[in-house]
Parts: structure tokens; C-alpha cells; sequence
């Protein structure tokens, strides 16, 4: 019996890429090596360059320049040679042109079905956000947003059609549950209550009510450790200058007189050492200032991992926290922050009951699921045709090779994220 082969689906994936050290690039990675591990598919990254010049490897492929328009028209034609379908990974900041519109031009020349994931949904968008992602909405196969909040405001704010949007939930690594203590005798960790907070470093994190809130905490739990891991976000290191809103931090923690209960590790780990940091931590806080995050990776890993959690009800949290799988406190309230995290700490059977109702639900968001679903909707997406439609007009004068404000564009993204607008930091 003669046996025909399937030729594999190639699917080019276009966001950050470590080295670059964002969410999104974590995100990118570790979707494509899970992609990897699906039978009949290649997988290849296309990597956004803001100009650092870093040095990347495979599955990196190409490098595109976030600011070179003329560049995407030619990754755009040579793709077409190189992929069936592109997985974009979607937030405004990290492409040139006004609100990131230089990407439109890569997707009209290069023709292929694309699947958007969106990790920026915005509730008020300016005229321009909104022109580009009607856009993408009219050029993509499939819009992927991470919650069901996601999707409303898609339908309601976008008017995109619900049978163009799919939801996928941010997916998490797949590992056995270990013990905190356990974990943390493992890394040679002294044993005392830990607290984590990880990510890039911003005002949005809510630091400054983590911080006022432990005074309290101490009280009720004298030797509990809080760490705050994550190098302060890039383009808040551009804008002042330097280091001043982690120093402030640090000055605020002298201040308050709780300076040596915390460290801040300014760094941005690997995932497996991330990972073993997160099981060596017993209560997870995310102190967020604002509701409007449609997306948290920090979230949904610290949850995967099988930790307790204390949280603002930011979009993100209040989802997939719900049904009593953690403690939601108010935004910005140091009193209720410091009770919720004293009560996990001092009482173990609650403590392990949330861990154990963490890590079962988060079994279903494992990154093999994750790509599992991802290639249901790559072959969907194959099987019809994308729709030709023009792209809507700019709305306003254009200079020949680019966009006046193409330069502000991070800063824009960066606005828009420290002024509490969904955005994944």
C-alpha cells in the first residue's frame, strides 16, 4: 500500500523574540516551540528589530526592522515563498507607522491567510488604533484574544463578527507541582514566608500599595520575604533617563521602614529559572492599578504553576480568577492587600486548597493545549479564503517612506500601558 505523505504546514511567526526581554517575546518563543511539537507543521520566527541590535539564532529566520517601512513590503513578498500562514503577534507598539500600521503593508504583499493575536484590545482607541485594527480584523482569517473579555469588546467596541474571533487562553508551562519549600531548599533559599511579583517593572504594577502594605503584613507574619523580579520596562528606562521609578521604589520600602522584607531583583530570567522561582513562592500578587488589562502572562503563569494568588480585579484577573481560585482585593487598597495575603500565609489548609484549585484548572491552559487549538484554527483558516477588501484610507498626510510619527510609536504603546489601557506589560 503506497503511503502519501502530508506536506507539513509552514507557519511564519512575526512578533519579539528573545533576546529581546518583553512579554511578548517570551510569549512568541514558547509558542512556537510548542507549534514544534505538532505533527505535520514548521515553524519559523520573524522577528521584530527596534534597533538594539541584537543577535538572534533559528528558528529566527529574518529580521525586520521596526521602522523601516520599505522592509516590510519586501518580508511581505518573501514570504510568500516561505510560508502557508502567519501567526501575528499583535500590540501597537512594537510596529512602525502611525499606531503600528507599517505591518498592513506586510500582510497585503505577502497574500497568505493570517491568525491575529491580539495583546492589546483597547477600550478607547484613538482614531488610529482603531483604523488598524478594523483592519487587521478585514485582512486576518482569525482574531485570537486571550479572554472572553477580549472577544465582547472586539464584537461591541470593533464590531468584528463572533465567528472571527477564537479564544485561546494565554498558555502556561507544563510542570509537575512542587512544594514551595521544597523548591526553595532546592535553590538554597533561606525558609521564610515569599511573596512574588514579576515582570517588567512600571507604575501599572502597583508596587507602591505592595510596598505601603507591608507594615501590616509584618505584623501579622514577622518574617515574610517579598520579591520583586523583572527589569524596569525599556522605554520607561528611555524616558527618564535611567533608573528612577525603581529607585524611588527602593526609597519608598526605607521609607516605610520594611526595606529589608523585600528585594528587587533587577533581572529578566530564563523560563526554566522563572519557573522554579515562581514553586518557591508561596502567595503570588499582582497589586495592578487599573482595570483595563485584558492580558496578563505573569497571571496566567504564577495560576499554571498551581500558586495562590492576591490580586487588584483588573479584566484578566477578575476571569480567570473567578469561582473563589484566589483573593481579589481593591485597587489600590494597602489594607485589604496586606489581611488577603496574611490570611493565605497564616492558614495552610486555605493555602493549599488554592494552590491545589490553581494548578487543576490551569492543567487545561498547558502549552500543548494551547498549540493544540492554535492548529484547529490554522486549518480552518486554510480551508477559506481570506476576503479582498481594501484597507482603509490613513487618516492624515503621510511623509514618502514613512510616518511622521513613526519614532513615538513605543512611546505612544508605553503611554498607553502606564496610563492603565490593556496592554500586556
Amino acid at each position: 500500500m503506497h503511503v502519501v505523505s502530508r506536506s507539513p504546514l509552514r507557519i511564519a511567526v512575526i512578533g519579539n523574540y528573545p533576546p529581546r526581554k518583553c512579554g511578548i517575546a517570551t510569549f512568541s518563543a514558547d509558542t512556537q516551540a510548542a507549534l514544534e511539537n505538532l505533527p505535520d507543521v514548521e515553524s519559523f520566527v520573524l522577528a521584530m528589530e527596534d534597533g538594539t541590535g541584537l543577535d538572534y539564532s533559528q528558528p529566527v529566520r529574518r529580521v525586520l526592522p521596526q521602522h523601516d517601512r520599505s522592509a516590510y513590503r519586501e518580508t511581505g513578498r518573501w514570504l510568500r515563498s516561505q510560508a502557508d500562514l502567519i501567526l501575528l503577534q499583535h500590540e501597537y507598539g512594537i510596529f512602525g507607522g502611525d499606531a503600528g500600521d507599517y505591518i498592513l503593508d506586510l500582510i497585503e504583499e505577502a497574500g497568505l491567510p493570517v491568525v491575529t493575536v491580539l495583546h492589546t484590545i483597547l477600550a478607547t482607541p484613538n482614531v488610529e488604533q482603531r483604523r488598524v485594527l478594523e483592519a487587521l480584523s478585514e485582512r486576518s482569517s482569525q482574531l485570537v484574544s486571550m479572554s472572553k473579555r477580549g472577544r465582547d469588546m472586539l464584537e461591541t467596541i470593533y464590531g468584528v463578527a463572533p465567528n472571527k474571533i477564537a479564544i485561546v487562553p494565554h498558555g502556561v508551562p507544563d510542570r509537575p507541582y512542587v512544594e514551595p519549600f521544597e523548591m526553595r531548599a532546592e535553590l538554597g533559599w533561606e525558609e521564610r514566608p515569599t511573596l512574588l511579583t514579576f515582570g517588567l517593572l512600571s507604575p501599572n504594577k502597583g508596587i507602591e500599595t505592595m510596598i505601603d502594605a507591608m507594615p501590616a503584613l509584618i505584623r501579622e507574619v514577622p518574617d515574610v520575604r517579598y520579591l520583586v523580579l523583572g527589569v524596569t520596562h525599556p522605554h520607561l528606562v528611555r524616558h527618564e533617563g535611567g533608573e528612577r521609578y525603581r529607585a524611588g521604589l527602593m526609597a519608598r520600602a526605607e521609607q516605610r521602614g520594611v526595606a529589608r522584607h523585600i528585594e528587587f531583583r533587577n533581572d529578566f530570567l530564563e523560563l526554566e529559572a522563572l519557573c522554579d522561582w515562581l514553586q518557591a513562592t508561596d502567595v503570588y500578587v499582582t497589586p495592578y492599578r487599573d482595570e483595563a488589562q485584558i492580558t496578563s502572562g505573569t497571571l496566567a503563569y504564577a495560576h499554571g504553576l498551581g500558586k495562590p494568588i492576591v490580586s487588584t480585579p483588573y479584566w484578566h484577573a477578575a476571569e480567570l480568577l473567578a469561582d473563589n481560585h484566589a483573593q481579589l482585593v481593591p485597587f489600590g487598597d494597602a489594607d485589604a492587600l496586606a489581611e488577603a495575603i496574611a490570611e493565605l500565609l497564616t492558614d495552610k489548609e486555605k493555602r493549599n486548597s488554592a494552590a491545589a484549585r490553581a494548578y487543576a484548572r490551569g492543567r487545561g491552559h498547558i502549552w500543548s493545549e494551547a498549540a493544540r487549538r492554535y492548529d484547529e484554527i490554522f486549518r480552518a483558516a486554510l480551508r477559506s479564503k481570506p476576503t479582498e477588501k481594501a484597507l482603509p484610507p490613513r487618516t492624515g498626510a503621510m511623509r514618502p517612506g514613512g510616518s511622521s510619527h513613526a519614532a513615538l510609536a513605543p512611546f505612544r504603546a508605553l503611554r498607553h500601558r502606564l496610563g492603565g489601557e490593556a496592554a500586556k506589560l
